[in-house]
Parts: C-alpha cells; structure tokens; sequence
C-alpha cells in the first residue's frame, strides 16, 4: 500500500503515507477514493506503531516465505551500514544469535553506532538482547558497555520504564561477578565510573565510588 520496503524507517513511512495522501485524500482525488484512503490510513497506523509493526512484520513474514521473498537475504544483499544494524535485529528475534554477534562483530563491534542506524526503540531492544547474549558467551566487557550506553540513554528519555530497575540489577551484578576477571584494574575503574550519574541511587553511587577507591589503593 505505502511502496515501502520491508527495512523501512519511520521517517520512509511517513514520507510514503503524506505523498499516497494527497493522491488519494477525498478532498482531492473525490469521494470515490476514500476507500483507498481508508485502507491508506490503516496501513500507515499498522506501520508507525512499533508493537503493531513487530506483529506485521512477523505476519508478513510468514507469507513472504510462500511468496518466495527472504528478508534476511535482502538485508545480507544490502551494502549500507542501516541494512547491518536491522540484520543484527533481524537475527536477534529470529534466534540466531552467534549470527548476529558475528555480523556485529565484522561492523566494527563496539563501534558500530547501531543508535544512529535503527529507529530508537529497535536500537535499544536490540541492544539489550545483544547485551545480554554477549555475556551469556563470557563477553562481559562488551556487554557491560552497550548495557552503560542503554542506561544512561534510559536516564536522558526513559523507554524501558518498568523494567529499568532489572537492568540496573543485571550491570549490578555483572560488574562484580563476571566484569572484574575480565579487566585490568584501570578498565575496571573507568566502567563503574561510567555508571556514575545515570540513575542509579545515591547508596549504590556511594558503594560504586568505595569500588574505585579501594582499586585505586592497589
């Protein structure tokens, strides 16, 4: 309906739907294409909504597999960075995750800027479950990382909301347990350091500051 691609971004949804509108929009085109607006309007709401969109896509998904069209390798075909970043995503929700550390790897890992490439929410969804899958493999200094950059965004404009404070437990305990072995003491230092002032209490700031001063004391 939008002449959109399945990769499409917010700001490709909406540029699609304002030019369909004012080919089909009653007050231009007639009321005999108001209909053709109607089900305009449905599609644009089915797409700029992150949740309905995630059920559209796994919909379409399932019927792109009849009609023969193959999302993951349209992405893979695509050169630009943005088409990366969604296959990334893309394999997270599928369940591939050694895949889509590896595509993430071979983009430059810590460096890709994948916040500049997805849709806000998508960047940070994404960015959790890698997090979380990288650690699951021993990575936990990568995972820390992306997991400090997720929060300290949550702290400037809040996404995760509720779930907030079991993130902020998962670092807490990353830190200690499976952090600290990984590093050298001035890595260590600066990663609590980079928690400082994103949301967390007061006490756990505090207990965060003894951390550095007593690695500071070795």
């Amino acid at each position: 309906m939008l002449g959109v691609k399945p990769g499409a971004s917010a700001a490709e949804i909406k540029k699609a739907f304002r030019n369909k509108a004012k080919k089909f929009h009653p007050d231009i085109a007639g009321s005999a294409h108001s209909e053709a607006m109607r089900k305009l309007i449905t599609a644009y709401e089915a797409l700029s909504d992150i949740e309905s969109r995630f059920h559209y896509d796994k919909a379409y998904a399932a019927y792109a597999k009849q009609t023969g069209f193959d999302y993951r390798r349209w992405l893979n075909e695509q050169g630009d960075p943005a088409s990366k970043a969604k296959l990334i995503f893309y394999e997270l929700l599928h369940l591939e995750e050694v895949k889509a550390i590896e595509i993430w790897r071979k983009n430059g890992g810590l460096s890709f800027s994948m916040e500049k490439l997805l849709e806000r929410e998508d960047w940070m969804d994404c960015q959790y479950i890698l997090a979380e899958e990288l650690d699951k493999r021993d990575f936990s200094f990568e995972a820390f990382k992306l997991l400090a950059e997720l929060l300290a965004e949550e702290h400037r404009r809040p996404y995760f909301r509720l779930f907030t404070p079991e993130i902020k437990k998962y670092v807490k305990e990353m830190l200690k347990k499976r952090l600290k072995p990984q590093v050298d003491n001035e890595t260590w230092i600066l990663c609590i350091e980079s928690l400082l002032g994103i949301g967390f209490s007061r006490h756990e700031e505090n207990i965060f500051k003894e951390y550095i001063n007593d690695s500071l004391k070795k």
